[in-house]
């Protein structure tokens, strides 16, 4: 059977740039219809048996009606060619209300040929899916709609996300106890599994966010597993079965993914077997991120746009340059020279970061390799006169990470 996966489309995300003169639409919007062009082009063309979308349509549960037309049009695109196609509810498209439609409920309301929206925990069989295959489905359900469905009362943070997991953990499991076990099983979700990076290469971490153990997914019961809602592609469970992917954004969101290629996923899958092709969306709009401190005051102007690349290279890319200064240097700064310079580009960023130098001063008795990293940060914060409240805060926040590091690097050494 063949199957393609992608998710994170996020189509209306138009944080930067100008508008289309013709359709009107923001051409931010044009680059992420493009890429679902390619998609949905490839689905059809190949004459793909199934296609799973992990979630995350737009940016919000409330999309204006000019975005629902154009997902609309491509969705369409696969019903009329009779592809069988999953469309899974992302934390994006879900209203965090009890009773409130999700933003991809059209296609579950007219009941559109081919197409199935999942907006709760599904086991879907053969004869349902109408293909030789089965799908254990978990789209993204708010904790307020988890606690519902599975009768949990609240709780400490930390013992209902645990509760939640420990529920859905055993949903999947009974499932996998009644599948036929002659015929492929997919596991579709939209969640963060742990281990998985994402953004800038940081690992997901216990928290806030509801997060499913790496075992489940690794299952060798099951054939290929699509995910959705990390934006960073991954294989968590490379050079083995199943698969575990997460394609990413069909598009760069922000400059968390400016080094990151863009993919979707078309998979033989087979029991025990699945053959993946990660497909590279091409013309993805570059990120350029560049950043400057500087220590000099002479010729400023000229330091800070031989720090970017040349004009014909940052054409239509969206590019953003950061710079750390002393806040006395601030009428040098020539911020006009500097976008007519980058005026090529298709979004231009100038982050400007002045300094006040700030002394932390020691009391006589001490060093600052005898102080803890919380310590010394607190006098950090009273060096640069930061508010009391935030710096209770700002601790707190500090000591957890300390906290969440201490404790992988115990892990890591076990």
């Amino acid at each position: 059977m063949k199957l393609l996966h992608f998710a994170d489309a996020h189509i209306d995300m138009a944080n930067y740039g100008r508008h289309d003169p013709l359709s009107g639409m923001p051409l931010r919007v044009l680059d992420f219809l493009k890429s679902l062009d390619a998609i949905v082009d490839a689905a059809v063309d190949e004459k793909v048996d199934l296609v799973i979308f992990a979630g995350d349509a737009y940016k919000d549960r409330s999309p204006g009606p000019t975005f629902q037309r154009e997902w609309g049009r491509r969705i369409m695109r696969l019903s009329k060619a009779g592809i069988r196609t999953l469309l899974l509810v992302g934390n994006h498209d879900l209203s965090p209300a009890l009773g409130r439609a999700h933003a991809i409920q059209e296609f579950e309301t007219l009941e559109i040929p081919y197409v199935t929206v999942l907006a709760k925990p599904a086991c879907i069989l053969a004869d349902e899916l109408g293909l030789p295959a089965q799908v254990l489905a978990l789209p993204w359900v708010s904790r307020s709609g988890l606690m519902a469905a599975l009768g949990i009362s609240a709780a400490e943070p930390e013992q209902l996300l645990a509760s939640i997991e420990n529920r859905l953990t055993d949903l999947v499991q009974g499932w996998l106890a009644k599948v036929d076990p002659s015929l492929p099983v997919i596991l579709a979700a939209h969640a963060s599994i742990e281990g998985a990076l994402y953004g800038s290469e940081r690992t997901v971490m216990l928290g806030s966010d509801l997060i499913l153990p790496a075992s489940l997914v690794r299952d060798p019961r099951l054939d290929y597993v699509a995910l959705g809602h990390i934006h960073k592609p991954q294989d968590l469970n490379r050079n083995a079965h199943p698969p575990v992917i997460y394609p990413g954004s069909i598009e760069r969101v922000d400059f968390g993914e400016a080094s990151d290629d863009k993919y979707f996923i078309v998979a033989d899958v087979e029991k025990g077997n699945a053959a993946v092709q990660w497909r590279e969306l091409s013309g993805i709009r570059p990120f350029l991120d560049y950043a400057v401190r500087l220590e000099s005051s002479e010729n400023i102007t000229e330091t800070l746009k031989a720090s970017l690349p040349e004009q014909k290279d940052i054409e239509g890319a969206i590019v953003r340059l950061t710079i750390d200064y002393p806040r006395e240097w601030e009428p040098l700064l020539d911020e006009g020279a500097l976008r007519d310079y980058a005026r090529a580009a298709f979004e231009f960023h100038l982050v400007k970061r002045p300094q006040l130098e700030s002394r932390i001063r020691l009391s006589a008795d001490q060093t600052a390799s005898s102080l803890s990293p919380l310590v010394l940060l607190e006098q950090y914060w009273l060096a640069t006169k930061t508010d009391a409240d935030e710096i209770e805060s700002l601790q707190k926040l500090a000591a957890s990470i300390l906290v969440d590091e201490e404790e992988m690097e115990n892990e890591a050494g076990d």
